[in-house]
């Protein structure tokens, strides 16, 4: 069975996500942040203490969006899935992937330094807060007149998006946040 391993407001939500969109049965292991601090005897089952971390038999990924494509393709077919062949494809296969590659790093040091260690680096929060929000006019562009990022459906790209849209209220306290909703 599957075993996913998560804190609150994590990543983790990713591979939690896509297994209930797909109907999958899997164990749920929460534990408070950081678990390798306060939940020690994880070490022992993912030596790096990160969140998430999955386990299927024998695989063992510490990687959210390995996770999920993992899940859709082993698991499918489902539409969360864009194959190959569909005209979009390039289109998922680059969402999939940008949240990470390009969005993260700005991200993380602004989370780590605005709420485990405040006062720290207060101009890198500022610095990287604008980075990141320069980052997101592309996903701004893109679903600018339409709803879904690709293949005109729900796809587990953009799960990718929500663990940091949803945590961006780091973002919108930071002066350089200029969010506008639309009308």
């Amino acid at each position: 069975m599957l075993k996913i391993y998560g804190t609150q407001n994590s990543r983790a939500m990713r591979p939690i996500w896509t297994a209930e969109e797909m109907g999958l049965q899997y164990e749920l292991v929460m534990m408070p942040f950081p678990p390798r601090v306060f939940h020690k005897e994880y070490l022992n089952i993912n030596m790096l203490g990160t969140v998430p971390y999955l386990v299927d038999g024998d695989v063992k990924m510490t990687e959210s969006v390995a996770m999920t494509q993992y899940l859709v393709e082993k698991y499918g077919p489902t539409d969360l899935r864009v194959m190959s062949d569909e005209v979009d494809y390039p289109n998922y296969l680059n969402w999939l992937h940008h949240a990470d590659a390009t969005l993260t790093f700005p991200q993380t040091v602004v989370l780590r330094y605005k709420f485990q260690e405040p006062g720290v680096a207060d101009a890198a929060i500022e610095g990287y807060s604008r980075w990141f929000v320069s980052r997101l006019k592309l996903l701004e562009s893109e679903l600018e007149n339409k709803t879904y990022l690709c293949s005109n459906r729900f796809t587990i790209a953009i799960t990718r998006w929500t663990s940091m849209l949803f945590e961006r209220e780091a973002f919108i306290k930071s002066k350089n946040y200029k969010h506008e909703e639309k009308t």
